[in-house]
C-alpha cells in the first residue's frame, strides 16, 4: 500500500519532468523556466525543482547568460540510441511488406532531404501478379525531386511554408523529368494545399511516362512528416481500382503512425 502510495504521489512529477523534456526538444533555443512553467501548466516551484534534478542526472542544461534551459547531452543520447535500435526502417519493414503482398505491388518508404525524396526501403510482393512492363526508377538509396514523387508531395504537404522556401530556394524552375509536372512555387502550393486536405498524393506520368503512383505520409508525436509509403503501377497495362489502393495505404501509413508513436495532423473537410 505504502509503494502504491508512492508511486501514485510521484506520477505527476514525472508526467512533468516528460513535458519540460518534450517541451524543449520542440523549442528552436533555450528556455526561461518561467515561460516553461506558463507554457505547460506548471507551478514555478514545481518546475524549478523538476530542472534542477533533470540538470543533475544531464538531461537538461542551465544557461546562466541567457537565464535559460536546454536539452542536455543525456537526453540527446536516448535520440541517438532510439536511432541506433529502432531505426525507421526496422519498424517500417513489416508494415511495408504486408501492403506488398495485399496490393502485389513493391512499395516504398521514402523520406525527404533537401528537394529530394531518398528511397530507404523497398519491399517486394513474395510472388508478382502483375508486370508493369517497365523497370521502376525507384530503389534503396535512389534520390528524385521530391515535388514529382508520390512520396515526396506526401512528405511536401505537410511541410511548413519555411520549409517549402529552403527546399526550393529558386522557385521559379522548378525541374521536370517528363515534361508534366508543376513549374513553380505557386503551382506546386496549390497543388499541395490539395493534396493535404484530401490526406494522399498522387502522381501520373511525373516521374516516368506510363507509371502511376499514390503516396501517404505517417507522422511523428508532433504531428510531422516523418516518411511516406508509396506503391507504383503502369496507368496502361494494369487499370486497378486506384480507391481500393489508396485506402489501403491510409491504412498502412495510420499503421506506421502508430508503431513510431507518432500522431495525424488534423485535416480540414475539403
Amino acid at each position: 500500500m505504502q509503494e502504491q502510495e508512492r508511486g501514485s504521489s510521484a506520477s505527476p512529477a514525472v508526467g512533468r519532468a516528460l513535458d519540460i523534456l518534450g517541451h524543449l526538444a520542440t523549442r528552436p533555443g533555450p528556455v526561461r523556466a518561467a515561460t516553461l512553467a506558463r507554457e505547460l501548466g506548471i507551478p514555478s516551484s514545481s518546475a524549478y525543482h523538476i530542472l534542477a534534478i533533470l540538470i543533475d542526472r544531464g538531461f537538461v542544461v542551465h544557461l546562466p547568460e541567457e537565464r535559460a534551459y536546454g536539452l542536455g547531452a543525456a537526453a540527446l543520447e536516448l535520440g541517438a540510441a532510439h536511432r541506433r535500435h529502432e531505426p525507421l526502417e526496422r519498424l517500417a519493414r513489416p508494415v511495408a511488406g504486408a501492403l506488398a503482398r495485399r496490393l502485389g505491388h513493391p512499395v516504398h518508404l521514402g523520406v525527404l532531404h533537401g528537394a529530394e525524396t531518398v528511397y530507404l526501403l523497398k519491399e517486394q510482393p513474395p510472388a508478382r501478379r502483375h508486370d508493369t512492363g517497365r523497370t521502376l526508377v525507384t530503389g534503396v538509396g535512389v534520390r528524385l525531386p521530391a515535388h514529382l514523387t508520390a512520396t515526396g508531395r506526401a512528405l511536401l504537404a505537410h511541410c511548413a511554408e519555411a520549409q517549402l522556401r529552403a527546399a526550393f530556394p529558386r522557385p521559379g524552375a522548378l525541374v521536370t523529368r517528363t515534361g508534366r509536372g508543376p513549374r513553380s512555387l505557386t503551382e506546386l502550393r496549390a497543388e499541395l494545399e490539395r493534396e493535404r486536405a484530401r490526406g494522399w498524393s498522387e502522381e501520373t506520368e511525373l516521374v516516368a511516362p506510363g507509371l502511376r503512383s499514390i503516396g501517404v505520409a505517417a507522422f511523428d508525436h508532433l504531428g510531422r512528416p516523418v516518411a511516406a509509403l508509396s506503391t507504383t503501377w503502369c496507368r496502361h497495362h494494369q487499370p486497378h481500382d486506384a480507391e481500393r489502393i489508396r485506402d489501403a495505404l491510409l491504412g498502412a501509413a495510420a499503421r506506421l503512425t502508430a508503431a513510431v508513436s507518432g500522431r495525424a495532423p488534423h485535416r480540414q473537410a475539403s
